[in-house]
């Protein structure tokens, strides 16, 4: 298996029809078919189902366009960068929750692009556990994550902000005209809480014995859909503070919970790992905009 393959593959995995693939890859159907043919039998698994008008992909096929979809963008990533070793340019990849700690990685990011014109930068949304794999796997240069985590495999670098947890609401709400929240202000009220504080049980010791009081009616790992079902009913969003501060929440509001909830913000970034050039700027830049705050 070779990345030229694997391209062939992603080609027709999208446009669903082998004529149509190989018309895009510039090579003749036959060849085309012939790749992907001998791909099967190299992996010793049929990777589409070859309908009548259109092909879809087998369960394995699923898995290879995921997987190869990664080997392709990290080869992408590694090609651009060493063709821009002279100069600071290239990609520089950053993977984050939602998070107030973002405005600084944001204004430092942008720096970097407006002094150096060639700088791409890539965006990747994620919880700290999607982030972490996609470092690992090299696909991210860095990531920025919310809460405590094991840190032992990572460098890292603290930012001085820190996320504190409340609830949001409709305006019109009656919790609305308390100042905090407590967990008995919560009894019977449906309640959206963020995947991964479900798993980790961040809450299981603020709400105590209440827990079992609190319906949680659902999930979410990003925040704007989210806040659009707490907009339209009389549901309650349990997020972090500054998340709602655009046109979408006019009507709603934040309360911080009592006791008070926060979290630690964290760059991390591999060990042991030749960074690019834009990835070592990026990293002298943001201990030089730390250091400026000691």
């Amino acid at each position: 298996m070779d990345l030229r393959v694997l391209r062939y593959f992603l080609a027709v995995a999208q446009e669903k029809n082998i004529t149509h693939a190989a018309k895009q890859l510039l090579i003749s159907q036959p060849a085309l078919s012939k790749q992907l043919a001998d791909l099967e039998q190299e992996l010793g698994t049929p990777l589409f189902v070859r309908g009548h008008r259109q092909i879809t992909l087998t369960e394995s096929g699923e898995y290879l366009r995921a997987r190869a979809m990664e080997l392709v963008d990290l080869a992408d990533k590694t090609v651009a960068n060493i063709a821009t070793e002279q100069v600071i340019g290239g990609e520089l990849s950053i993977g984050a929750g939602e998070s107030v700690g973002m405005q600084r990685i944001m204004n430092i990011t942008s720096d970097i692009m407006l002094d150096y014109p060639d700088v791409k930068i890539r965006l990747v949304s994620g919880n700290a556990e999607e982030i972490e794999a996609q470092l690992t796997k090299g696909i991210l240069d860095f990531g920025v994550i919310m809460g405590e985590r094991p840190l032992e495999q990572y460098n890292h670098l603290q930012l001085p902000e820190y996320d504190r947890w409340g609830i949001v609401m409709r305006k019109d709400d009656p919790l609305s005209r308390l100042e905090q929240i407590q967990p008995e202000d919560l009894k019977n009220r449906p309640l959206l809480v963020s995947e991964q504080a479900i798993q980790d049980h961040r809450f299981q010791s603020w709400w105590g014995n209440t827990g079992s009081a609190i319906p949680i009616v659902g999930t979410y790992t990003l925040i704007f859909n989210a806040k659009l079902l707490v907009k339209n009913n009389r549901i309650y969003l349990l997020t972090f503070e500054h998340l709602i501060e655009d046109s979408t929440s006019e009507a709603l509001v934040f309360r911080p919970l009592k006791p008070e909830v926060t979290e630690p913000i964290t760059v991390i970034w591999k060990k042991n790992t030749v960074q690019s050039k834009v990835a070592e700027l990026f990293i002298n830049r943001l201990k030089t905009n730390l250091k400026s705050l000691a």
